[in-house]
């Protein structure tokens, strides 16, 4: 047992009985969690303060002309498409023929119900709401209104408020009722004219990356039976991978979108911090907590952002790569890696080469701290957050959700501010290295989807913890706030997708839609 631990096992039971915690005899089992922990704790213990604490607030999103592109990425807007109809496409066929504006909905709505073993939905609506709200939105067309999602279908993940459906969180022991109101984010797709089909399967809370619900069941992948869709949006990433909506919502606190966007081969974009309004989701850790679209592609992405962040309805623009700065850091973010992966992602990188993109080798020294900063903000702020939950109804939760709850309490407040204090650093750190380039390009994760039920992988010969593996890439961007998207841009050894990750500077979200619009189409079969 490490000092570390010593020390732990020596405090949690003053400290359970200073919080007025009651539930004592479950010793063991947050020792046992904290273990899993101790190399995070081990570093944040011995970070030395190094600067006065500033509270990290990312500035306000600076104006589109603040990140133009190279001038050899004008382009027209395209809507990149799959094979089927982008979400452009589709609205623009409902307000052609506003009569069938529920036809496309109904469609997913009856494939949801076909693919129901997939567990990607808690509640699913109903023809006669689907009607009634696709009445609601011909009504506006006629009246002026732009409907630039006319009879879109999407779903909306279970963890913020849909008008007429049960928010649950993903959790269980709770009934709440249909919800009076929509999330701002849910209000502004639907006066466009979007159709919500129905509420996705998470994990709890949205508490963990792998999506498997011990009420509502484990999410499937449709891209290969007995692996994980990935967490905690699984739900969202699931319906759009087996095709019943081309756009859902999801939330991102340690890489919620883009783990099981990578994980069922599709897209996810978490915007910077707050371009898309948090009001009306329940929080997990709110300094953390970003809303986001997951799409069939990156322009359905880009238009279902534009209008989430209550932008005018946008498209993204392709040319060339021509010029574009991409930073390539490979001291933290490329290694370890699975060599799968790593071979999936030189070769998008190549390809960007060869389309003119200019690679920067970056060092960014500290990002490996990430994972301490991370697990100690989320911890405190996770807990602070459900505290009456778990001190008045314990049992609702499920296991995994109530250990991690539970161990929030016994970090020290001085850990929190020191993790704060390295989240400016960090901050600091990657707005130096985004004044060299134009975009970070990294792996979305070390490796391809594990298999449901796995606790540790391995990597390079290493065994490693699954949540090390697989939030280690992406938290890093949740941490200080900025865009980060994942694309698919290829198969690992098992033929399951491998995510690539674009990421930019606060603010220059429309730059990472754009780059990441020409990488889809140059990866592109």
């Amino acid at each position: 047992m490490t000092d570390l631990h010593d020390r732990f096992a020596r405090a949690v039971d003053a400290q359970a009985r200073l919080a007025g915690y009651p539930y004592g005899e479950r010793r063991q089992a947050w020792l046992d969690r904290l273990r899993v922990n101790l190399p995070e704790l081990e570093t944040l213990d011995a970070l030395a303060p190094e600067a006065e604490l500033g509270y990290l607030a990312p500035p306000p999103p600076p104006s589109a002309s603040a990140h133009p592109l190279p001038a050899a990425q004008a382009g027209r807007g395209i809507a990149v498409s799959r094979h089927v109809p982008g979400i452009a496409a589709i609205a623009r066929e409902c307000r052609d023929a506003p009569e069938h504006a529920a036809d496309a909905a109904k469609a997913a709505l009856a494939a949801a119900r076909q693919q129901a073993d997939l567990n990607a939905f808690i509640t699913l609506s109903d023809t006669p709401a689907l009607d009634g709200a696709a009445a609601a939105a011909a009504r506006k067309l006629r009246e002026g209104a732009a409907m630039p999602l006319m009879g879109v279908p999407i779903a909306v993940k279970d963890l913020m408020q849909v008008a007429g459906f049960p928010q649950t969180n993903g959790s269980g022991g709770l009934k709440p009722p249909p919800a009076l109101r929509d999330a701002l984010a849910v209000a502004r797709l639907r006066e466009a004219g979007a159709l919500v089909v129905g509420t996705t399967n998470l994990h709890e809370l949205a508490y963990g990356i792998t999506s498997e619900n011990p009420h509502y069941g484990w999410v499937g992948n449709p891209r290969a039976a007995g692996y994980t869709a990935g967490g905690s949006s699984g739900g969202s990433a699931a319906a759009v991978a087996a095709g019943i909506v081309r756009v859902a919502v999801g939330t991102d606190t340690a890489g919620s979108i883009r783990i099981p966007a990578s994980c069922c081969g599709v897209v996810g974009f978490k915007p910077t911090f707050d371009a898309v309004p948090r009001d009306g989701a329940q929080a997990l850790g709110a300094s953390l907590d970003h809303l986001g679209p997951i799409a069939a592609s990156v322009a359905d992405a880009a238009l279902a952002f534009s209008i989430m962040a209550g932008q005018a309805e946008r498209t993204v623009s392709v040319g060339a790569l021509r010029g574009l700065r991409v930073g390539v850091p490979r001291n933290y973010f490329y290694a370890p890696l699975a060599d799968d992966v790593a071979q999936a992602v030189d070769r998008a990188l190549a390809l960007m080469q060869a389309d003119g993109a200019v690679l920067v080798p970056l060092d960014l020294p500290g990002v490996e701290h990430s994972a301490a900063l991370q697990f100690t903000t989320l911890c405190s702020e996770a807990t602070d957050i459900h505290w009456r939950r778990l001190i008045d109804q314990p049992e609702t939760l499920g296991a995994d959700v109530r250990v991690r709850l539970e161990v929030g309490q016994f970090l020290p407040a001085t850990w929190y501010t020191r993790a704060q204090r390295g989240r400016a650093a960090l901050a600091r750190l990657f707005d130096q290295a985004m004044q060299a380039v134009d975009v970070l390009v990294t792996p979305t994760l070390r490796i391809e989807p594990p298999r449901s039920g796995a606790g540790a992988v391995v990597i390079g010969g290493q065994e490693v913890p699954l949540h090390t593996a697989v939030t280690g890439l992406t938290m890093p961007f949740n941490l200080t706030g900025m865009p980060a998207l994942t694309l698919p841009c290829g198969a690992g050894r098992n033929g399951l997708p491998i995510g690539l990750q674009i990421a930019g500077a606060r603010g220059a979200d429309w730059r990472v839609l754009n780059a990441a619009a020409r990488v889809e189409a140059l990866l592109a079969p």
